[in-house]
């Protein structure tokens, strides 16, 4: 009589489990972020280094979750929700490590940047620094949104993702005219711009989790729909 209840209530416990550890993994990628960051504004190596190594611990968390996604879709073959849950878990866990592939990015740029002739005009970081600020924001609230499968938070910070890429062709445009200015500025300029372009990404991926989020919470696939229906589609329901 009592196999069926505890049965249901150990699977919501490895449900609630693993979505912890993916909400851990975005707190050690976020971590990441605003390390790398800091050692490129700072000119600190050390904290560089420590960033680069710590990327297969973002790494071993994308196993481990994926493995315990595996398990669970063979042992329990989640239906609806359930289901729902552990695929949007699964495709954010892929975004997450890319992210954390980007700070790791983010500190090698900064180790190379401190070496002398390739020491950044302060200029050129400030762009990277306002990008850097939106697109941690971004990712802070949609792993909110995710911890509380809120989809109206996942638009809203989905749309926030065409003001980074205005941010990042400002900061493009920036950049070609100090090259063109000052040919001396351009192996830091380009620097600079693939760092910017790395914190574009990452804003990407923060907009990819929000989409898992809206598909989550409601059941709707909206990758590759304006948000501005899929935000009139949600308010219809």
């Amino acid at each position: 009589m009592d196999k069926e209840p505890h049965i249901s209530r150990r699977f919501e416990d490895e449900l609630h489990e693993v979505h912890a550890l993916v909400l851990a993994m975005g707190g050690v990628v976020e971590e990441q972020i605003t390390n790398a960051v800091r050692a490129l504004q700072e000119s600190d190596a050390e904290l560089a280094r420590e960033v680069v190594g710590r990327d297969h611990e973002v790494n071993g968390y994308e196993v481990r979750i994926e493995e315990e996604c595996i398990n669970i879709l063979a042992r329990r073959q989640p239906a609806a929700s359930d289901l729902r849950l552990v695929m949007t878990l699964i495709k954010t866990i892929a975004d997450l490590e890319r992210m954390g592939d980007k700070a790791s990015k983010i500190a090698d740029m900064a180790l190379a940047m401190g070496h002398g002739a390739r020491n950044a005009n302060p200029a050129f970081l400030r762009d990277v620094s306002v990008m850097a600020d939106y697109a941690l924001n971004m990712l802070r609230r949609a792993m909110d949104a995710l911890a509380r499968a809120d989809a109206e938070e996942a638009i809203a910070v989905a749309k926030g993702d065409e003001v980074l890429n205005q941010e990042y062709r400002s900061a493009l445009r920036r950049l070609i005219t100090y090259m063109m200015e000052d040919p001396r500025t351009i192996t830091p300029a380009i620097d600079a711009l693939f760092i910017a372009k790395a914190i574009e990404r990452i804003g990407d991926h923060a907009r990819n989790i929000c989409e898992y989020v809206i598909y989550l919470a409601k059941g709707k696939n909206v990758r590759h729909l304006p948000l501005d229906e899929v935000e009139q589609s949600i308010q219809r329901k």
